[in-house]
Protein backbone atom coordinates (compact mmCIF):
# COMPACT_ATOMS: atom_id res chain seq x y z
CA UNK A 1 0.00 0.00 0.00
CA UNK A 2 1.19 3.88 -1.09
CA UNK A 3 0.53 5.86 2.40
CA UNK A 4 2.71 7.19 4.87
CA UNK A 5 3.93 4.98 8.19
CA UNK A 6 7.79 3.19 8.30
CA UNK A 7 8.34 1.93 11.43
CA UNK A 8 5.90 -0.14 13.73
CA UNK A 9 7.08 2.23 17.20
CA UNK A 10 6.93 5.07 15.72
CA UNK A 11 5.45 7.97 13.11
CA UNK A 12 7.88 9.57 10.90
CA UNK A 13 7.25 13.25 9.47
CA UNK A 14 9.98 13.39 6.64
CA UNK A 15 11.17 17.03 5.40
CA UNK A 16 13.60 18.25 3.23
CA UNK A 17 16.92 16.79 5.28
CA UNK A 18 17.44 13.31 7.09
CA UNK A 19 18.32 14.23 10.66
CA UNK A 20 16.50 12.14 13.49
CA UNK A 21 14.91 13.39 16.63
CA UNK A 22 12.76 11.04 18.79
CA UNK A 23 10.66 12.80 21.19
CA UNK A 24 11.20 12.81 24.34
CA UNK A 25 8.76 12.01 26.94
CA UNK A 26 7.96 15.80 28.16
CA UNK A 27 8.08 16.81 24.12
CA UNK A 28 5.79 13.93 23.15
CA UNK A 29 3.11 15.04 25.98
CA UNK A 30 3.08 19.14 24.93
CA UNK A 31 2.06 17.27 21.40
CA UNK A 32 -0.21 15.00 22.89
CA UNK A 33 -3.49 17.20 21.90
CA UNK A 34 -5.47 16.71 19.23
CA UNK A 35 -5.42 21.08 18.16
CA UNK A 36 -1.38 20.36 18.75
CA UNK A 37 -1.26 17.47 16.83
CA UNK A 38 -3.59 19.01 13.51
CA UNK A 39 -1.57 22.14 14.10
CA UNK A 40 1.49 20.02 13.77
CA UNK A 41 -0.12 18.09 10.74
CA UNK A 42 -1.04 22.01 8.61
CA UNK A 43 2.42 22.90 8.89
CA UNK A 44 3.48 19.77 7.70
CA UNK A 45 1.24 20.38 4.67
CA UNK A 46 0.89 23.64 4.02
CA UNK A 47 4.35 25.32 5.34
CA UNK A 48 4.55 28.26 7.33
CA UNK A 49 1.46 29.87 8.86
CA UNK A 50 0.25 32.56 11.50
CA UNK A 51 -1.41 32.03 14.33
CA UNK A 52 -4.22 34.11 12.26
CA UNK A 53 -3.91 31.63 9.85
CA UNK A 54 -3.91 28.98 11.27
CA UNK A 55 -7.34 29.95 13.22
CA UNK A 56 -8.98 30.45 9.96
CA UNK A 57 -7.98 26.57 8.46
CA UNK A 58 -8.82 25.23 12.30
CA UNK A 59 -12.31 26.89 12.61
CA UNK A 60 -10.59 28.23 15.87
CA UNK A 61 -9.59 31.90 17.43
CA UNK A 62 -6.71 33.15 17.01
CA UNK A 63 -5.88 33.67 20.88
CA UNK A 64 -6.13 29.72 21.18
CA UNK A 65 -3.78 28.78 17.93
CA UNK A 66 -1.75 31.25 19.76
CA UNK A 67 -1.61 29.24 22.78
CA UNK A 68 -1.11 25.94 21.36
CA UNK A 69 2.08 27.30 18.82
CA UNK A 70 3.42 28.59 22.16
CA UNK A 71 3.34 25.22 24.01
CA UNK A 72 5.07 23.33 20.90
CA UNK A 73 7.38 25.73 20.63
CA UNK A 74 8.31 25.82 24.09
CA UNK A 75 9.19 22.20 23.33
CA UNK A 76 11.03 22.61 19.98
CA UNK A 77 8.65 20.91 18.05
CA UNK A 78 7.90 23.81 15.59
CA UNK A 79 10.47 26.97 15.32
CA UNK A 80 9.75 30.83 14.14
CA UNK A 81 10.94 31.14 10.38
CA UNK A 82 13.74 33.56 10.54
CA UNK A 83 13.05 37.38 9.02
CA UNK A 84 9.27 36.79 8.50
CA UNK A 85 6.94 38.19 10.51
CA UNK A 86 6.53 40.76 13.38
CA UNK A 87 6.00 40.82 16.77
CA UNK A 88 2.49 40.94 16.39
CA UNK A 89 2.06 37.98 13.32
CA UNK A 90 4.82 35.57 13.62
CA UNK A 91 5.35 33.19 11.43
CA UNK A 92 5.98 29.28 12.56
CA UNK A 93 7.37 26.28 10.60
CA UNK A 94 8.26 22.54 11.42
CA UNK A 95 11.97 22.68 11.90
CA UNK A 96 13.78 20.76 9.10
CA UNK A 97 14.21 16.60 9.73
CA UNK A 98 12.69 13.50 10.60
CA UNK A 99 10.11 13.46 13.70
CA UNK A 100 9.97 9.80 15.40
CA UNK A 101 7.11 9.53 17.56
CA UNK A 102 7.55 6.53 20.19
CA UNK A 103 4.27 4.48 19.72
CA UNK A 104 2.17 3.15 22.52
CA UNK A 105 4.35 0.16 23.03
CA UNK A 106 5.22 -1.96 26.50
CA UNK A 107 8.08 -0.55 27.45
CA UNK A 108 6.92 3.30 27.86
CA UNK A 109 5.19 4.01 30.91
CA UNK A 110 1.55 4.71 31.31
CA UNK A 111 1.51 8.44 31.15
CA UNK A 112 3.94 8.09 27.91
CA UNK A 113 1.54 5.37 26.43
CA UNK A 114 -1.25 7.65 26.80
CA UNK A 115 0.09 10.34 25.35
CA UNK A 116 1.46 8.45 22.30
CA UNK A 117 -2.12 7.13 21.51
CA UNK A 118 -3.59 10.54 21.47
CA UNK A 119 -1.09 11.64 19.02
CA UNK A 120 -1.18 8.47 17.19
CA UNK A 121 -4.73 8.35 16.80
CA UNK A 122 -5.40 11.83 15.49
CA UNK A 123 -2.74 11.82 13.71
CA UNK A 124 -4.21 8.61 11.48
CA UNK A 125 -7.42 9.72 11.93
CA UNK A 126 -6.46 13.29 9.69
CA UNK A 127 -4.53 11.23 7.28
CA UNK A 128 -7.83 8.89 6.67
CA UNK A 129 -9.39 12.38 5.96
CA UNK A 130 -6.52 13.88 3.79
CA UNK A 131 -6.97 10.52 1.59
CA UNK A 132 -10.78 10.64 1.80
CA UNK A 133 -10.95 14.23 0.28
CA UNK A 134 -8.39 13.38 -2.27
CA UNK A 135 -10.64 10.10 -3.29
CA UNK A 136 -13.95 11.84 -3.29
CA UNK A 137 -12.45 15.25 -5.14
CA UNK A 138 -14.40 15.76 -7.84
CA UNK A 139 -12.27 15.28 -11.33
CA UNK A 140 -14.04 18.45 -13.32
CA UNK A 141 -12.33 20.05 -10.43
CA UNK A 142 -8.89 19.46 -11.31
CA UNK A 143 -6.73 20.90 -14.08
CA UNK A 144 -6.29 18.64 -16.49
CA UNK A 145 -2.31 17.49 -15.55
CA UNK A 146 -3.53 16.22 -12.06
CA UNK A 147 -5.94 14.29 -13.27
CA UNK A 148 -5.31 10.63 -12.53
CA UNK A 149 -1.79 12.29 -11.25
CA UNK A 150 -2.14 10.42 -8.20
CA UNK A 151 -2.04 6.65 -6.82
CA UNK A 152 -3.42 4.82 -4.68
CA UNK A 153 -3.00 0.53 -4.45
CA UNK A 154 -3.07 -1.86 -2.13
CA UNK A 155 -1.79 -5.43 -2.65
CA UNK A 156 -1.31 -8.61 -0.32
CA UNK A 157 1.51 -10.53 -0.27
CA UNK A 158 2.77 -13.71 1.73
CA UNK A 159 6.56 -12.84 2.87
CA UNK A 160 8.86 -13.78 5.92
CA UNK A 161 9.70 -11.24 8.38
CA UNK A 162 13.48 -11.32 6.67
CA UNK A 163 11.86 -10.27 3.18
CA UNK A 164 9.33 -7.41 4.80
CA UNK A 165 12.46 -5.96 6.55
CA UNK A 166 14.06 -5.80 3.27
CA UNK A 167 11.41 -4.02 1.06
CA UNK A 168 10.78 -1.43 3.72
CA UNK A 169 14.65 -0.63 3.03
CA UNK A 170 14.11 -0.27 -0.26
CA UNK A 171 11.05 1.64 0.10
CA UNK A 172 12.90 4.15 2.40
CA UNK A 173 15.61 4.57 0.05
CA UNK A 174 13.46 5.43 -2.70
CA UNK A 175 11.70 8.00 -0.54
CA UNK A 176 14.44 9.49 0.62
CA UNK A 177 15.49 9.62 -3.44
CA UNK A 178 12.38 11.83 -3.96
CA UNK A 179 13.08 14.21 -0.90
CA UNK A 180 16.89 14.59 -2.71
CA UNK A 181 15.31 15.09 -6.00
CA UNK A 182 12.48 17.25 -5.33
CA UNK A 183 13.34 19.51 -2.10
CA UNK A 184 13.16 22.99 -2.44
CA UNK A 185 11.22 23.38 -5.79
CA UNK A 186 8.62 26.37 -6.53
CA UNK A 187 6.38 27.42 -9.24
CA UNK A 188 3.46 28.05 -11.10
CA UNK A 189 2.60 24.47 -11.32
CA UNK A 190 3.97 23.21 -7.98
CA UNK A 191 1.28 21.47 -5.58
CA UNK A 192 1.92 20.00 -2.14
CA UNK A 193 2.70 16.24 -2.65
CA UNK A 194 1.86 14.13 0.16
CA UNK A 195 3.78 10.94 -0.32
CA UNK A 196 2.85 7.51 1.82
CA UNK A 197 4.18 4.32 2.11
CA UNK A 198 3.04 1.24 4.72
CA UNK A 199 4.04 -2.54 5.21
CA UNK A 200 3.29 -4.43 7.69
CA UNK A 201 2.19 -7.61 8.97
CA UNK A 202 -1.96 -8.45 9.44
CA UNK A 203 -3.76 -9.67 12.70
CA UNK A 204 -3.93 -13.60 13.18
CA UNK A 205 -2.16 -14.14 9.57
CA UNK A 206 1.50 -14.80 10.87
CA UNK A 207 0.70 -18.77 10.57
CA UNK A 208 -1.16 -18.62 7.52
CA UNK A 209 -0.13 -21.80 5.73
CA UNK A 210 -1.50 -22.97 1.98
CA UNK A 211 -4.27 -25.11 1.77
CA UNK A 212 -5.35 -27.87 -1.29
CA UNK A 213 -7.34 -25.45 -2.29
CA UNK A 214 -5.36 -22.53 -2.61
CA UNK A 215 -2.45 -24.84 -4.65
CA UNK A 216 1.35 -25.05 -4.34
Amino acid sequence: MLAKKSLPRYLCTMTAHTEIRTLDSRALKALAHPLRVRIFDLLASHGPQTASSLAALLDETSGSTSYHLRALAAHDLISEVDGRGTARERWWELPKGRVNVPGPNDTTSPANRASAQIVTSEFFRLRHETLMEYLNRPQRDEPEEWRDAGLTTTTHLDMTAAQVRKLRGEIEALVESAIERFRGQTGPDMRRVSLRAEIFDLPDAGDRRSSPEEGS
